[in-house]
């Protein structure tokens, strides 16, 4: 394809105002299909894998348990059940380090050596068969939450309300962080359960339109499930989008795809639009169809400090460091670890905690990308305001916030920012943008009264 070919296309795919282009590095693990990743001794299961109430341990020490099977239930509405990632027997319920940096409850199973590990749970109902308040429950006591790394429970963003109209349903499949391909390799390795899993969600909430977005660096993908869609005979449009960050947030999804803008405050449903990560839809679809609650994620480990970066199908518990292990350890340049990508990623002190529902990716980079960089004092450039893609001033905000004006804060709408980064990102001053927003909006948090 020539450049102008290639310009022209670029004109045509749709995308949202402002934004950042970072470099991609998909290359390293794009093309790797997945891999199973083998049974280790001990797995911790943190009770915490979600937003919302923790789950509440239904087992005891000494326990025997098996794969699949229940071990903790929901703690509240907006909570998930929690299940065994194998056969085996529960040796604690205790505190145990989080990958957010806690100690937090947890349930820790020995792998039983002699199982084969199959699962064996009794078989679901047809969704077709179910009324909405019991697909509502199913879905709850799967486990499934949003698999794009907030681990919202699914349950409670499909159960519309009577007021509430669905005209879109919208997958997102773009992964627009840099480095990670866990999403990607599930769009093509698993195109018909996604297929499948969308046409029972979109049976039970009715939506006019089925959208999945893609971004086109991921062509394969976009092929793949148009012919799995066309092969179902299901009406969905695989549209792909502009490769640009943070394409992948749901408001700036549903800016690009259908010209609309959430209003501050709203949700997408207030639109008219539910957006779902196409690995959760794959995952409903492995609940009705297999029996198979969320035991298990593909986690993309990458980055120029792992010597084999690799998507991996892992058990949820399964230590980070296992896993890091398989895929041939890290090199002597590894400098920081990050829970998924480079933009919206966290830092972890080490890697020994445990993979949760939310885990995305691993990523080890060297001291190449993580070296120090002097702060400047802003120079009003405008480049933080040009890259936000909510129209918010990032300077002003970074500024109250180290002032300490929280109420001013939150009058230029400091909640509305989804901390992606951008404007960190374009800063010519290096001044931590994102990172003194975050702490503004935790401080107007928790000054609202309970």
């Amino acid at each position: 394809m020539t450049g102008s070919n290639q310009n022209a296309l670029k004109d045509k795919l749709l995308t949202f105002r402002h934004g950042v282009h970072p470099e991609e590095y998909k290359e390293l693990s794009n093309h790797q299909r997945i891999e199973r990743m083998p049974f280790v001794e001990e797995y911790t299961l943190p009770l915490l894998q979600h937003i919302g109430a923790p789950s509440k341990p239904l087992v005891h020490k000494g326990q025997y348990v098996r794969r699949g099977g229940l071990i903790a239930e929901a703690g509240a509405y907006v909570s998930v059940a929690l299940h065994a990632p194998v056969d085996g027997t529960v040796t604690d319920v205790g505190l145990y380090g989080h990958p957010n940096g806690q100690m937090l409850p947890a349930i820790k199973i020995r792998t039983d050596p002699f199982s084969t590990q199959q699962l064996d749970q009794p078989a679901q109902r047809q969704p077709e068969e179910l009324a909405k308040a019991e697909f509502i429950e199913a879905i709850q006591r799967a486990g499934i939450v949003g698999l794009g790394g907030a681990a919202f429970p699914a349950h409670v963003k499909f159960n519309l309300s009577e007021n509430q109209l669905c005209r879109y349903l919208m997958l997102n499949g773009c992964e627009c962080e840099p480095f990670l391909t866990c999403d990607h390799r599930v769009m093509v390795e698993y195109a018909e359960e996604l297929i499948d899993g969308t046409r029972i969600l979109q049976h039970f909430i009715q939506a006019e339109k089925v959208y999945i977005a893609i971004e086109a660096n991921k062509p394969d993908a976009v092929i793949t499930l148009r012919a799995a869609a066309a092969k179902a005979g299901f009406p969905v449009e695989i549209i792909p989008l502009q490769v640009k960050y943070p394409q992948g947030a749901e408001k700036m999804m549903i800016s690009a795809i259908l010209g609309k803008e959430v209003p501050a405050g709203k949700l997408p449903i207030d639109v008219g639009v539910l957006v779902s990560n196409v690995g959760s839809i794959v995952a409903l679809s492995q609940y009705f169809r297999q029996s198979q609650p969320l035991i298990e994620r593909v986690i993309t480990v990458t980055g120029p400090a792992v010597r084999r970066p690799a998507n991996v199908l892992v058990p949820l518990g399964t230590p980070m460091r296992s896993l890091v292990e398989f895929c041939g350890g890290i090199t002597g340049e590894a400098a920081r670890i990050l829970l998924g990508g480079p933009m919206m990623g966290i830092v972890q002190k080490s890697l020994d905690t445990p993979v949760v529902k939310g885990t995305s990716g691993i990523l080890v980079l060297t001291e190449r990308e993580v070296q120090d960089i002097d702060t400047f004092s802003c120079i009003r450039c405008g480049r933080c305001l040009e890259a936000c893609p909510l129209f918010l001033n990032p300077a002003r905000l970074g500024l109250l916030a180290r002032k300490g004006l929280w109420e001013d804060m939150e009058d230029n709408n400091a909640l509305d920012c989804f901390e992606c980064g951008a404007c960190s990102y374009v800063c010519p001053s290096a001044i931590p943008l994102v990172q003194s927003i975050k702490v503004g909006k935790s401080m107007i948090r928790e000054r609202k009264p309970k």
